[in-house]
C-alpha cells in the first residue's frame, strides 16, 4: 500500500515546529554565550603557563647542577694550586719552577672561567625564577578564572539540560516528518539567515525576517497553505500569522 503524500500545510506546520524547536535550542546556546569557548581558552593557557613552569624549572636545575660541578672544580684546582706551590719549594732547578708557575697559571685561569661562568648562571637562575614566579603568579588567577567560568558553565548546563535534551529528541522526531530535501534547504536558509530563522511567519504585512513588505496577493497565497512561499529579499520560508496561535 503507496504511503499517504503529506500535504503542503503538513509539511509548513513540521517546518514551522522545527523552527521553534530549533529556536529554543539557540536560545540556551546564547544563555551560555561564550562560556565553552572562553574555558577552552583558559584550559589552553593554563597548559601553556605550566609547560612554560616546568620547561624553565628544569633549565634553572640544569644551571645548578653546572654550578655545583664549577664549584668542586674550583676546590679541586685550589688544592692543586696549593700543592705545586708547596712543590715550588723543592724543585731542583728552574725549569721544573717554570713548570710549576705555568700549571698553577693555568689553573687560576681556569678558576677565573669557572667564576664568570658560575656569575653567568646565577644570573640566569635570577632572570628565569622572575620568569617562573611570574608565570606560577598568573597561573593561579588563570587558575582561579577558570574554575568560576567552569562553574558558571555547568551550573547552566545543569539547569538547561533536561530541557535541551528534551528538544533535541524533539527535533530528531520532526526531522522524521520533512521530507529530505526540504529540510535540507530549510538548513541552508537557517545557517545564512540571520538569528537562525528559516522559517518566518508574517507580520504586519511584512516578512518576519527581513521586514520587507508583502504584497495582498503574495499573503493570501500563503495562508492558503497550498505551495511553498519564500521571501522574495531574504529567501526565508513565509507562513501565515496563524500557524503560530495553532
Amino acid at each position: 500500500m503507496a504511503e499517504k503524500e503529506i500535504s503542503v500545510e503538513e509539511k509548513l506546520k513540521a517546518l514551522f515546529e522545527f523552527q521553534e524547536v530549533m529556536s529554543k535550542i539557540d536560545s540556551i546556546r546564547t544563555l551560555r554565550g561564550e562560556l565553552p569557548l572562553e574555558v577552552q581558552d583558559l584550559e589552553d593557557e593554563i597548559v601553556g603557563l605550566e609547560t612554560r613552569i616546568e620547561n624553565f624549572s628544569r633549565e634553572i636545575e640544569d644551571f645548578e647542577t653546572k654550578i655545583a660541578q664549577h664549584k668542586n672544580e674550583i676546590e679541586e684546582w685550589s688544592l692543586l694550586i696549593e700543592r705545586y706551590k708547596e712543590q715550588q719549594n723543592n724543585v731542583r732547578n728552574n725549569r721544573e719552577y717554570d713548570s710549576l708557575s705555568k700549571e698553577i697559571e693555568f689553573k687560576e685561569l681556569e678558576i677565573q672561567l669557572a667564576e664568570k661562568r658560575i656569575k653567568e648562571f646565577a644570573f640566569e637562575i635570577k632572570s628565569k625564577k622572575e620568569i617562573v614566579d611570574s608565570s606560577k603568579a598568573h597561573l593561579t588567577e588563570r587558575t582561579i578564572d577558570l574554575n568560576g567560568k567552569k562553574s558558571e558553565l555547568d551550573e547552566i548546563i545543569h539547569e538547561t539540560r533536561t530541557e535541551e535534551e528534551s528538544l533535541r529528541n524533539h527535533s530528531l522526531e520532526l526531522e522524521e516528518r520533512i521530507e529530505p530535501r526540504l529540510l535540507a534547504a530549510f538548513k541552508r536558509i537557517r545557517k545564512n539567515a540571520r538569528n537562525g530563522l528559516g522559517v518566518v511567519s508574517i507580520e504586519r504585512d511584512a516578512c518576519g525576517g527581513c521586514f520587507a513588505k508583502i504584497p495582498a496577493q503574495r499573503q493570501l497565497d500563503i495562508k492558503l497553505r497550498k505551495k511553498i512561499i519564500v521571501c522574495e529579499y531574504c529567501g526565508r520560508i513565509l507562513v501565515d500569522n496563524e500557524m503560530k496561535s495553532e
